[in-house]
């Protein structure tokens, strides 16, 4: 039985990864093929009734890191060897109408894969749009999202979900470097953060897509912050 076009599609993505950062790859590589879709509704958002539904990406990229278990279980906590799992219910990828090449598409998404710095995603939107024109919007929120993913690894979310109603926020090995400055954190929000089964419920009122990109990147900076100012305390020490 010959396979489908997407089918082949996703094998030679399949075949590509040999990365850490593959699971972002493949995730955001499927969505491409596949389209972002109304994929997930409410009714089946399990552990996202507090702020909305979960994104089909979640699900591939908590399935590509079962996958590749068995190739990470060696790594001590020293190889910081762990990526943050953002899902907004946003559109992020690269549109086959902007970079028609699936080659060239999943080249970019490798390397986006890997920026972490502002001033790197800069450069990066600058080359697309020397090489491709103007970005899309889909484009500009796949770098917001990248910008979201590297401010949660400071401050140590391995998954921050969230949707019309807030987030929730789950640590790297369900833990924050400073317990302290987790308690202000949770102060600072006059009651409208909790804990609840070892993750952070944020309650907000994120109605439109931008709403949820910033309070995102505004909760992650907050809470990277407190390690900072935890850091500075143990120096002065």
């Amino acid at each position: 039985m010959p396979l489908t076009p997407a089918a082949e599609k996703r094998l030679r993505v399949l075949g590509s990864l040999d990365t850490l950062g593959a699971g972002f790859t493949l995730a955001s590589q499927d969505l491409d093929i596949r389209g972002a879709g109304n994929l997930l509704g409410e009714e089946q958002s399990g552990q996202m009734r507090d702020v909305g539904y979960e994104l089909y990406q979640s699900m591939l990229e908590e399935a590509i890191a079962k996958i590749k278990a068995g190739e990470l279980e060696g790594l001590s906590e020293a190889d910081d060897q762990w990526a943050p799992q953002i899902n907004l219910g946003v559109p992020v990828l690269i549109p086959e109408d902007y970079v028609p090449d699936l080659d060239v598409r999943l080249g970019l998404y490798r390397r986006l894969s890997g920026l972490q710095r502002k001033v790197e995603l800069e450069g990066f939107a600058a080359e697309l749009i020397d090489r491709f024109g103007k970005l899309p919007k889909e484009v500009n929120t796949l770098l917001l999202i990248v910008r979201i993913k590297a401010m949660c690894k400071r401050a140590g979310i391995a998954k921050l979900d969230g949707g019309p109603k807030g987030a929730v926020i789950q640590f790297h090995n369900d833990k924050f470097a400073s317990p302290q400055g987790l308690v202000e954190f949770i102060q600072d929000q006059n009651g409208l953060a909790k804990v609840k089964d070892n993750k952070i419920v944020v309650r907000r009122d994120w109605r439109k897509d931008s709403d949820k990109i910033k309070g995102a990147f505004a909760i992650a900076r907050d809470l990277a912050e407190k390690l900072v100012a935890e850091k500075k305390k143990k120096v002065k020490a």
